[in-house]
């Protein structure tokens, strides 16, 4: 068996990266965000540490949100009419993604707040 180099395994997932983001709306919802704040952090000159909190906080988001793409094309690849379990799966996928969202919401309020009433006050 050959062993894959280096660049084919890094041009597979960049081609998965890809493929969430041109066909899930959610990854592209939490892209404009992630952009969004990225901006912000960089004009609010976040610390070392709220950069690697906040950064940590996206890719936990985009992480979840891909593996919820791959569950649910899995299920779907061997699933051809409803099944309660696979629903269930796609559902607690689902949630996962939203709990990662959920916490980066929290990270962002606990970061970006404090900035932002510095900010407002001068």
């Amino acid at each position: 068996m050959s062993r894959r180099s280096f660049k084919m395994s890094l041009q597979d997932a960049l081609s998965g990266l890809w493929y969430c983001l041109c066909t899930q709306r959610n990854m592209q919802a939490h892209l404009g965000v992630a952009v969004a704040v990225l901006v912000a952090a960089w004009l609010l000159k976040l610390s070392r540490l709220e950069w690697v909190l906040v950064l940590f906080a996206i890719s936990l988001v985009v992480v979840a949100e891909m593996f919820n793409t791959a569950l649910e094309r899995t299920v779907d690849l061997f699933v051809d009419t409803y099944h309660p379990l696979a629903r269930l799966a796609k559902h607690i996928a689902a949630g996962a993604v939203l709990v990662s969202a959920l916490n980066a919401a929290a990270v962002g309020v606990l970061i970006f707040l404090p900035h932002l009433r510095m900010l407002l006050k001068c």
